[in-house]
C-alpha cells in the first residue's frame, strides 16, 4: 500500500523498448485505433460520453470481434480480453515482456489487460498520435475521475489541449515543456522544434512522456527530473517555454499532478517571473495559470507585477469562481464527494479557511503569454475575455505581437501614411430601432480567432469598410471628412486612437 491509503500505482512498460512501441504503433494503426476510427466505430454520442467518463454506451458499441473493438476494450475501457483473441491483433508476447500487457483472469490467465490508458490524439496536421497515462486518467478512460493516487499522471483533458491550441507554432531551435505529465505538449513541440526538453517533479511522468512520443513516432525529448526551473541549467535559454503546471490553488500539496505546493498562487507567479531570464530574444513563454482576487486588490494589478523585465505579455482572464465554486470543482476532481461525509466536509472546511487567511473572494484562470523584447518600454495587455473563441489560437497570439511592435514604430503621423486592410470574417453590425434613420451604433465582430467585437461610430465604421490597402489611412479620413462636412484636420487630430484600436485588436492589419 502507498502511504496515502490507496493502492500503490502499478509499474509502467519499460520506455527504453523503443522496438516493441514501433510495433505496437503499427499494430493500433493497423486496426484503425485512431480518433478517426474511434468516432466512426463508437458514432457520436458513445464518442462524447467517454469524455464524460460514462463508459457504458462505448461497451455496448464494442460487442463485437473486430480488432478495432478489442483494442478499445483493452486500452480506453480497460477490460480483460482473452490472450488469444489479443494474439491476433497485437505482438502480444513482446508488449507481455515489456510491460503494455500482464495477464489477468485467476489462476489459468488465460486473459490479458493494459497497464496503461492509451488513447489515440489527432495531431493538428492530421498525424496520429497517442497519449499514455495511468489507468482510468486518461480523458474518456474508464476509471473516469474517482480517487487519485498522489503520483498518478493524467492524459489529455481540456486543459491540456488549451494549452496546446494557444501555442505558437513556427520552427525553433530549443523548446522547453515544465511539468510535462503525460507529455502531450512535448509531443506538440517535437514537430516545429529541433531540440526539446521536459521536465517534471513526477519522475513517472517522465516515464510516461518517454512512451507517449515513443508510441507516437516522435522524435525523444530530453527528460529531466525537478521542479519548476531547476532541472535547467544556468547558461540554457529557449525559443519557447509551455507550461501546463499544477496550477491549483490548494490548502497543501496532496496531489502532485494539480496542487502547487506554494501558498496561494505563488507557484504560477515564481514560473511567469523566472521565465524571462529563459528566453531567448523574440521568444515566447506559455502558460496556463490561477491567480487570487483577493479583497482590497485589483487582479489585473497583481498579475502585471508578475511580468518580468524585458517581456512584452498578453495576460487573458478566461473564467472566475467564487471560493465556493472553486473549492467544489477540485474536490470533485479528487473524487472526495464519493467518500465519507464527514471527511469531505473537512476538506471543504480546509479550503474555505485558507482563502479566508488570504482574503482570497474568487480565483481566476486564463492564459499568460510573454514575448522577450528589447522594446524600451514592454506592453502589459491584461484583459477578461470569457467569450467562446476559435482554436487553434497559436497564429492569432504571435499577430497580437505583431500588431505591438507596428504599432511602436508608428507614431499618429506615420499611422496616417499607413496602407490599412479590413481582416477576412470581419462583419459590420448595425443596431438600433426598427425603421430607424441612423443606426444606435455599429459593431465590427471578428468571426475566426479571438471573436471580438468592438463598437465604432460612423467614422470609424466608413474607414474600416473601405481599407483595401490602396489609399492611405490620411487620405480615408479626408474622404470621409468631404462626405461628412466636418473639417479634415479635426478629423486626422482624433481618429488615429480609434485606428490604433482597431488594429491592436485585430480588426485591421498593415497592408
Amino acid at each position: 500500500m502507498s502511504t496515502s491509503g490507496l493502492p500503490a500505482l502499478p509499474a509502467v512498460p519499460a520506455p527504453g523498448r523503443h522496438d516493441v512501441a514501433a510495433r505496437l504503433r503499427d499494430a493500433l494503426l493497423g486496426a484503425s485505433f485512431t480518433a478517426d476510427g474511434l468516432l466512426e466505430l463508437l458514432g457520436a454520442p458513445a464518442y462524447a460520453a467517454l469524455a464524460r467518463s460514462e463508459t457504458v454506451p462505448a461497451l455496448r458499441a464494442t460487442r463485437g470481434d473486430t480488432p478495432l473493438e478489442v483494442l478499445v476494450r483493452l486500452f480506453l475501457l480497460q477490460q480483460p480480453v482473452p490472450h488469444a483473441r489479443v494474439a491476433d491483433v497485437l505482438p502480444v508476447e513482446d508488449c507481455l515482456e515489456s510491460g503494455w500487457l500482464r495477464r489477468v483472469g485467476g489462476d489459468s490467465k488465460d486473459d490479458v489487460a493494459a497497464t496503461v490508458d492509451v488513447r489515440p490524439y489527432g495531431g493538428p496536421g492530421g498525424e496520429d498520435w497517442f497519449i499514455v497515462s495511468d489507468l482510468g486518467c486518461a480523458v474518456g478512460g474508464a476509471g473516469g475521475i474517482g480517487s487519485r493516487e498522489e503520483g498518478v499522471v493524467l492524459g489529455v483533458g481540456g486543459a491540456s489541449t488549451t494549452l496546446a491550441g494557444i501555442t505558437v507554432r513556427t520552427p525553433v531551435s530549443a523548446a522547453l515543456d515544465l511539468g510535462t505529465g503525460s507529455g502531450i505538449q512535448a509531443l506538440h513541440a517535437a514537430q516545429h522544434a529541433t531540440r526539446v526538453t521536459a521536465t517534471d517533479l513526477n519522475p513517472r511522468a517522465l516515464h510516461i512522456t518517454a512512451l507517449t512520443l515513443a508510441l507516437s513516432g516522435a522524435p525523444a525529448a530530453e527528460l529531466r527530473e525537478g521542479s519548476l526551473f531547476e532541472p535547467v541549467r544556468e547558461d540554457e535559454t529557449y525559443d519557447l517555454i509551455v507550461s501546463n503546471p499544477p496550477f491549483v490553488i490548494s490548502p497543501g500539496a496532496r496531489l502532485t499532478y494539480r496542487d502547487g505546493g506554494m501558498g496561494g498562487d505563488d507557484l504560477c507567479r515564481t514560473l511567469v517571473q523566472q521565465a524571462g531570464e529563459r528566453l531567448n530574444e523574440g521568444g515566447f513563454a506559455q502558460f496556463l495559470a490561477n491567480w487570487q482576487h483577493a479583497e482590497g486588490e485589483d487582479w489585473q494589478d497583481r498579475i502585471r507585477s508578475w511580468v518580468p523585465r524585458g517581456c512584452d505579455a498578453w495576460i487573458v482572464q478566461r473564467e472566475v469562481q467564487d471560493v465556493t465554486q472553486y473549492a467544489e470543482l477540485w474536490l470533485r476532481d479528487a473524487g472526495d464527494h464519493r467518500g465519507d461525509p464527514a471527511e469531505y466536509q473537512a476538506r471543504y472546511d480546509a479550503w474555505l479557511d485558507e482563502f479566508e487567511a488570504r482574503k482570497v473572494k474568487a480565483v481566476g484562470f486564463g492564459w499568460i503569454t510573454l514575448r522577450r523584447t528589447t522594446a524600451a518600454v514592454p506592453s502589459i495587455t491584461v484583459e477578461e475575455w470569457p467569450h467562446p473563441v476559435e482554436q487553434p489560437l497559436g497564429d492569432t497570439v504571435r499577430a497580437h505581437f505583431d500588431r505591438l511592435d507596428y504599432l511602436r514604430a508608428h507614431d499618429d503621423a506615420a499611422l496616417l501614411e499607413g496602407h490599412f486592410k479590413l481582416v477576412s470574417e470581419v462583419v459590420q453590425e448595425q443596431v438600433g430601432l426598427p425603421g430607424a434613420e441612423d443606426p444606435e451604433h455599429v459593431v465590427l465582430r471578428q468571426h475566426r480567432g479571438m471573436r471580438r467585437a468592438t463598437k465604432v461610430d460612423t467614422v470609424g465604421a466608413g474607414f474600416a469598410g473601405v481599407c483595401d490597402g490602396s489609399l492611405s489611412a490620411g487620405r480615408i479620413l479626408d474622404a470621409i471628412a468631404q462626405l461628412v462636412g466636418e473639417d479634415p484636420v479635426l478629423l486626422r487630430d482624433r481618429t488615429p486612437a480609434q485606428i490604433r484600436l482597431l488594429v491592436e485588436q485585430g480588426f485591421l492589419e498593415p497592408a
